[in-house]
């Protein structure tokens, strides 16, 4: 079979219903993907390293084996965000320090995707180093978003949803720490999740027990999110944070039958300005549980130490995990990174303390909060796409923010205290910018976002699936 790009328009979900029944190859999909990618990359930079032959000679061994044998993915091509090494395949984190970079080896995340069927056929862009939500670097320039190319994608997983809405990929790998699953999930109209620490086993950076930085899932529905989360999970005693399989698989989840039964929505969490228009669109979305007989409350947990909590946690972070760099290549690092940088080098054991018993006492008040209340709904960000110029959202509703990344707040509470969370399309703005809708739970609780989510995409029917061209 040639390329056929009406397979661009079906779900990752049936595409896998093919290749079962052995209607299309793993091969005719890389075939498919590469012309698409042809026909639209140009236009919005999500794809910047491809790795065709590479997949081609992993879909033939594959496809080799018996049907059984082929993993859950059943040669199902998945492209994986430049954070994250693939053996063989230029590997840059968006840095020019690493502009040349192949690696010999894969992270844990890419060879445990691959024993379970996953074909690598390309790198999605991001910011360096995955700082900042807006995704560009001086190795591969801006990623643009389809719905109007003048407009940032949010990042840092750019490139993964705008591959996904614009049809070059049915699946998506990405990563987060301050909502870059979330954030270009709610920018390109796709859905992205970030699960808990430890659900997908990945190599552990220079602080081995994290949890700020998980990897995740990204696809243009609910159903496909889960298909890539199952095949992501489970543990794996190379990453000692990794949890083991659950019990029952996340798209058994969808078909359980499970609703929440009492759900609080807020629009800001009590610590952010949130765009007007966002707000509307998202409570409204929200109450549409109502409509089908579930109990919503405005309610939020006390995250009111979440900025000073998180904003030192992450300088940590980074300080732990790039001070060579700043010594060695500073003149190639851009001014966020080298600030966050210095920021955690600049810390005090009496600042890490106290972010740490902020951190733990947010934690209790969230459980708390999660026994009263099955799913907690916010929007995913506080804006829609800004132009894509502007490095970061420095001002909303009249508030000035202070950094480049208090902006973020609404989707890094979560983050802080373990949460697994969820962008979901819910809407558009006047302008036809899309609109997320986050829905977070206690931790370990993705079954029942999963869920929610799905009952709630029904309910909106804005029919994600079928992919865009770019629209300038």
């Amino acid at each position: 079979m040639a390329a056929d790009l009406s397979l661009i328009e079906k779900s990752a979900t049936d595409i896998l219903k093919l290749l079962k029944k052995e209607e299309i190859s793993p091969l005719d999909l890389l075939d498919t993907l590469e012309a698409r990618i042809s026909d639209v990359d140009g236009q919005v930079n999500a794809l910047p390293t491809l790795c065709f032959d590479r997949a081609r000679k992993h879909a033939k061994a594959l496809m080799k084996r018996p049907k059984e044998g082929r993993g859950l993915l059943m040669g199902m091509p998945i492209p994986i965000k430049d954070l994250t090494d693939v053996a063989g395949v230029r590997s840059t984190q968006g840095s020019p320090i690493f502009a040349d970079h192949i690696p010999t080896a894969s992270n844990i995340l890419v060879e445990n995707l691959e024993a379970r069927g996953g074909v690598i056929y390309a790198k999605s862009n991001t910011p360096e180093f995955g700082a900042g939500a807006n995704t560009f670097n001086e190795v591969f320039g801006r990623t643009l978003n389809p719905y109007n190319t003048k407009l940032s994608a949010a990042g840092s997983s750019g490139g993964a949803a705008v591959s996904l809405a614009t049809g070059q990929a049915w699946l998506a790998h990405g990563s987060d720490m301050g909502g870059s699953l979330r954030n270009p999930a709610s920018f390109c109209g796709i859905v992205g999740m970030r699960p808990s620490p430890g659900r997908v086993a990945a190599n552990p950076g220079a602080k081995i027990d994290s949890t700020l930085g998980v990897e995740g899932p990204m696809a243009r529905t609910v159903a496909d999110l889960a298909l890539l989360l199952d095949a992501m999970s489970g543990d794996d005693h190379r990453d000692p944070r990794s949890l083991p399989l659950p019990k029952r698989g996340f798209r058994a989840a969808l078909r359980s039958g499970w609703k929440p039964r009492r759900i609080a929505y807020s629009a800001d969490l009590g610590i952010t300005p949130v765009d007007p228009e966002v707000r509307a669109i998202t409570q409204k979305a929200a109450q549409r549980f109502a409509a089908a007989g579930i109990e919503v409350e405005e309610a939020h947990p006390d995250f009111s130490e979440v900025h000073e909590c998180f904003g030192t946690l992450r300088a940590y972070a980074f300080a732990a995990t790039k001070v060579e760099l700043l010594r060695t290549h500073r003149d190639q690092l851009k001014p966020e990174v080298i600030w966050n940088i210095e920021k955690g080098l600049a810390l005090t054991m009496e600042e890490l303390t106290r972010a740490e018993n902020q951190r733990l006492a947010m934690l209790q008040r969230t459980l708390t909060f999660f026994e009263t209340y099955d799913l907690l709904l916010t929007p995913a960000t506080i804006v829609a796409a800004y132009p894509v110029e502007q490095r970061f959202v420095a001002e909303c509703d009249g508030f000035t923010f202070p950094d480049y990344v208090q902006w973020l707040s609404i989707a890094y509470a979560l983050t802080t205290v373990s949460c697994p969370a969820l962008s979901l399309p819910c809407g558009f703005t006047s302008d036809g910018r899309p609109v997320g809708l986050q829905i977070a739970a206690r931790p370990h609780g993705e079954a029942m976002i999963l869920a929610g989510a799905s009952m709630l995409e029904d309910i909106l029917a804005l029919d994600t699936v079928r992919p865009i061209d770019p629209r300038g």
